[in-house]
C-alpha cells in the first residue's frame, strides 16, 4: 500500500515537472510590425547563421559614414517573448549617436528559426553569432563591440561577455542575477511548492538546456569578463526585483561594473526616464 502511494506521488511529481518545465514559459511567436524605415533609416534585412544550423532574422543598420571610418558596433538584444520591435526606441537614439547597429530575433522569437525551445544559453549563442556577422561588415571596428540587452537579453549579454573577449561594453536593463531567482519568483507567484516540484523542475530544465544554472548564471560570470558593465534597473521592477541588480553589482569587478537604480520605473520602462540616454551614451562614449 505504501509503495503504491509512493509510486503515485512520484508519477504526479514527474508529470508536474514535465508540464511546468515545458509549458510555464511558452509564448506565442510574433513577428515584428515595424522596421527602421519608420525613422527613415537605411538598413538591411539579414539572416545570421547560428548554432544547430539555424538562422536568425535581423537588421543591420550602419551609421552614416561619409569618410569610411571604422565605427563601433552595438548589438541590441530583446527580452523573453519579444522581437526586434522592442529595440526600436533604442535604435533611434543610438543611430543618432553614430554607432553601427545590429538587432536580431533570438531563436524561437519573431522571424528567426525555431529550435525546440528558447533559453538564456541560446540567447548567448545568438549574441556571439551576431558579433560574427557584424565583423564582416564594412567600416566596422572589431575592437569596439558593445551590447545592449533587455531582461533575459541583458542576462545573456553578461554571460556572453564572460565567454567572448570581443565584447568591450555592456548595458543591461532589468537583467536577472540567476535563473533560479527569476524562475523561483514566478513559481512562488503561482503557488507551486518549492519542494519537491520546483526542485525537480530546475533539475529537468538543467537537463533540457544541457547546463547547470550555477555555470551560466550572470552573477557567477560577470567577474570573468574584462568588459565594462552598466546595469540599469527599475526600483519598482516586479519581474526581476532590484535585489538581483544588487547581487550582480556585488559579484562583479568594482572598477568594471556600475549600477543605476532608476526611481519610479519598473521592468520595461527605464528608457523613459529623462536621464536614461544621457547616462547610456556617456557610458558607451567612455567604454567603447
Amino acid at each position: 500500500m505504501i509503495l503504491t502511494i509512493l509510486l503515485i506521488l512520484l508519477f504526479i511529481i514527474i508529470v508536474s515537472t514535465l508540464f511546468i518545465g515545458s509549458y510555464s514559459y511558452k509564448f506565442k511567436k510574433v513577428p515584428n510590425k515595424y522596421t527602421p524605415i519608420k525613422y527613415g533609416y537605411e538598413f538591411q534585412e539579414i539572416k545570421i547563421p547560428t548554432k544547430n544550423n539555424k538562422n536568425l532574422y535581423g537588421w543591420w543598420i550602419p551609421t552614416e559614414n561619409p569618410k569610411n571610418e571604422k565605427k563601433p558596433t552595438i548589438i541590441l538584444i530583446h527580452g523573453w517573448s519579444r522581437n526586434v520591435d522592442r529595440t526600436m526606441p533604442f535604435i533611434k537614439k543610438l543611430h543618432q549617436a553614430e554607432y553601427n547597429l545590429l538587432a536580431f530575433d533570438s531563436r524561437c522569437h519573431g522571424k528567426s528559426d525555431d529550435d525546440k525551445f528558447s533559453s538564456m544559453v541560446k540567447f548567448m549563442e545568438d549574441i556571439r553569432s551576431a558579433i560574427n556577422f557584424s565583423e564582416k561588415q564594412p567600416n566596422t571596428d572589431i575592437n569596439r563591440v558593445g551590447l545592449l540587452g533587455l531582461s533575459i537579453g541583458g542576462s545573456a549579454s553578461i554571460y556572453a561577455a564572460a565567454l567572448d573577449k570581443r565584447i568591450k561594453s555592456v548595458v543591461t536593463v532589468g537583467a536577472f542575477s540567476h535563473p533560479k531567482n527569476v524562475m523561483g519568483l514566478e513559481f512562488k507567484k503561482r503557488k507551486i511548492p518549492k519542494f519537491p516540484i520546483v526542485w525537480f523542475v530546475f533539475k529537468y530544465m538543467e537537463f533540457r538546456i544541457g547546463a547547470k544554472f550555477n555555470d551560466i548564471a550572470p552573477s557567477k560570470n560577470i567577474s570573468k569578463s574584462n568588459a565594462n558593465f552598466f546595469l540599469i534597473h527599475g526600483i519598482n521592477d516586479e519581474t526581476v526585483p532590484i535585489k538581483q541588480a544588487d547581487e550582480l553589482l556585488k559579484s562583479g569587478n568594482l572598477d568594471k561594473v556600475k549600477l543605476w537604480k532608476v526611481e519610479s520605473k519598473g521592468h520595461s520602462d527605464c528608457n523613459h526616464h529623462p536621464k536614461f540616454w544621457e547616462k547610456v551614451l556617456e557610458f558607451y562614449k567612455t567604454s567603447l
